[in-house]
């Protein structure tokens, strides 16, 4: 029985690098790309994943579980944070976790990451999450890539990186959106694009509204202690003094596939 690789395929540059080395090794045919919606994504991101997949040349599978991550937040009555991703969880790891099952079969299946060479420890942890199913990531490997030695693959492949990175964002999720995002992400997101700004502005403020309680996706440590910082209260301090925020804090790395913490999955 031939193996085939389903390739955890995002909108992200490492996930399309991964999926080009994983079809050279397991043949297109025998390659699955498994593309999660969080149905918050950013526009553009439809237009490089088809340009991606087609590529690549493997069938490219759509899934989504239904609802976006205010809609978890609430029917979970739970805010997402940096430590507890309930978001990536219920609409990435399991989704996929439960199309795997369903359609695969781990005795001759292999699951493909796109993390890179840097990213050793998301790596190990995946391979715990993904517990029977074996994990590669190709990028790990050598030739090992810069940043900008991926983007320059893409464009020397005729596809055009996705507009968030082109934005300054370090990621192509949620429309640069994360609740494990921190103070210069959300700086980057109300200058680059206000309105999708304002509208997890407001999402956080109906949030806290049904919840009850003094919850932000922000925090603020000035003056030696941490209490929640709304995206409200954040904007407004920016607007009063634009340079105002933490630059170095960029939050948490991204988990949408290899759980930060095992009792949370």
């Amino acid at each position: 029985m031939a193996e085939r690789a389903v390739v955890m395929f995002s909108g992200g540059a490492g996930s399309w690098g991964a999926a080009k080395r994983t079809v050279e090794r397991y043949d297109p045919e025998n390659t699955t790309l498994l593309f999660a919606d969080t149905l918050i994504e950013d526009e553009d991101l439809y237009r490089y994943l088809e340009e991606a997949a087609s590529n690549v040349g493997a069938e490219l599978v759509k899934t989504a579980e239904g609802r976006d991550p205010w809609q978890v937040f609430f029917d979970k009555r739970f805010l997402g944070n940096t430590r507890v991703d309930l978001c990536s969880r219920i609409l990435k790891r399991e989704l996929m976790r439960g199309w795997l099952e369903d359609h695969r079969d781990p005795a001759n299946t292999v699951v493909v990451l796109g993390f890179g060479w840097e990213e050793p420890e998301r790596f190990e942890r995946a391979q715990r999450y993904w517990g029977e199913w074996r994990v590669e990531a190709p990028m790990i490997d050598k030739p090992r890539l810069a940043r900008g030695e991926m983007f320059a693959w893409l464009r020397a492949e005729g596809i055009r990186p996705p507009r968030l990175y082109e934005h300054g964002f370090t990621h192509n999720n949620c429309g640069g959106f994360c609740v494990k995002a921190g103070q210069a992400q959300f700086e980057l997101l109300l200058r680059e694009m206000p309105e999708r700004y304002a509208y997890h502005e407001r999402r956080e403020q109906e949030f806290r509204d049904f919840i009850g309680k003094d919850v932000a996706i922000l925090r603020d440590r000035r003056g030696g202690t941490t209490k929640p910082l709304t995206l409200k209260a954040f904007r407004e301090r920016l607007e009063g003094e634009p340079g105002l925020f933490d630059a170095d804090d960029w939050g948490g790395a991204c988990s949408c596939l290899d759980n930060p913490l095992e009792h949370a999955a």
